[in-house]
């Protein structure tokens, strides 16, 4: 099936997303669900890294961090934010702007729960991006959340969490040996599409390679 043509007839781009990552996992590639994350902060100055979308919540794109971390920092001054999925063996891009927002407590915490043990006890011991003495020390730390939580529930730690990108645009690349690659971007209608995710309404166009 082409499933680029398929994109077409959706009224909603997050099905095609859902379509293309299924795919990209039947592909077999690995870690499919890693998506580039761009920030700015509040003097204009972006910055990018590396997320794993874990899951869609209310129309939007989930991941989780350290809220004292560099992007969430940015993200607190700036809530603009682009991701892209990017799935080279298939010659498959997936660009998607918008905003981003906290997830609530309770949903961070069910997902935390979720995580195995050494990443929770590594949620607590990494003060992330923080400059480290050294890795012993890192260890240390590690090795003394171990014993404190040894045999109880490790508890989700206040300063970790997840945030939701709502997405305003997603554009859908395919690429062509001859490099006249295929592009079908959606835009959210502001018209219509303010109020809870089953209101949204998207514009689509295809886009000159």
């Amino acid at each position: 099936m082409n499933t680029f043509k398929a994109l077409k007839l959706m009224a909603d781009p997050l099905q095609g997303f859902a379509i293309w990552l299924k795919e990209a996992e039947a592909a077999g590639i690995e870690q499919s669900e890693a998506a580039s994350l761009a920030t700015v902060n509040n003097r204009g100055a972006p910055s990018m890294r590396t997320v794993l979308y874990k899951g869609m919540s209310k129309g939007g794109f989930c991941f989780y961090t350290n809220y004292n971390s560099p992007k969430s920092r940015d993200i607190e001054q700036n809530s603009s934010v682009a991701l892209l999925f990017f799935w080279q063996v298939q010659a498959r891009q997936i660009r998607i702007t918008g905003t981003v927002e906290k997830l609530s407590e309770s949903e961070s915490q069910a997902y935390f729960l979720t995580r195995d043990r050494g990443s929770q006890i590594g949620a607590w011991a990494s003060e992330q991006s923080e400059e480290l003495e050294s890795r012993d020390a890192l260890m240390q730390r590690v090795a003394e959340l171990t014993e404190m939580h040894a045999g109880k529930e490790v508890p989700c730690p206040p300063h970790w969490g997840g945030f939701r990108v709502l997405p305003s645009v997603m554009e859908f690349w395919q690429g062509r040996d001859d490099r006249l690659h295929d592009r079908f971007q959606f835009s959210l209608d502001d018209a219509k599409g303010k109020g809870t995710a089953d209101a949204k309404t998207w514009r689509h166009k295809r886009l000159a390679p």
